[in-house]
């Protein structure tokens, strides 16, 4: 009787809500329309295929790092992310001081979080890098200065 009653109160919920509420819009991007643009030259290439990280909400990025390339400590002030790598390995570890003796090899397919505002530093030490970001905005980059070596 009260599984019953559960249900009748779900399908009466249900039907209450707006309809914007319980309809989805889809987003298809065939790779031929993910258009990479680098904000600043020698940054790694971003394209924002989901939503917008400028407002609050979900967003989901592409990432490409170039062979070589380190992005130094820094933080971002998303609630959370998570970051699958794509292709390439990616080396990454988390912390305010550069230091590759920390970081860990996540390899094509890795999947793992970022936990709110953490420091981390990444690099595509073996070869080019390409990782989805999700995470809810609005989202930046809060660089950490490294001491004078």
């Amino acid at each position: 009787m009260v599984t019953k009653a559960c249900y009748t109160l779900l399908a009466i919920g249900l039907a209450l809500l707006p309809a914007s509420a319980t309809a989805q819009e889809s987003t298809v991007r065939p790779p031929q329309d993910i258009v990479f643009k680098s904000p600043i030259a020698g940054y790694p290439e971003l394209a924002t295929v989901y939503g917008d990280t400028t407002k609050a909400g979900i967003y989901v990025q592409r990432v490409k790092f170039p062979p070589s390339f380190k992005i130094m400590p820094h933080w971002h002030p998303d609630q959370q992310r998570t970051v699958a790598v794509l292709s390439g390995t990616l080396y990454f570890a988390f912390g305010d001081k550069w230091d590759e003796s920390k970081m860990n090899a996540y390899p094509a397919g890795t999947f793992f979080v970022e936990p709110p505002k953490a420091v981390h530093y990444a690099w595509a030490k073996d070869g080019p890098v390409e990782v989805q970001v999700q995470g809810i905005g609005p989202t930046g980059v809060t660089m950490v200065e490294q001491p004078k070596q």
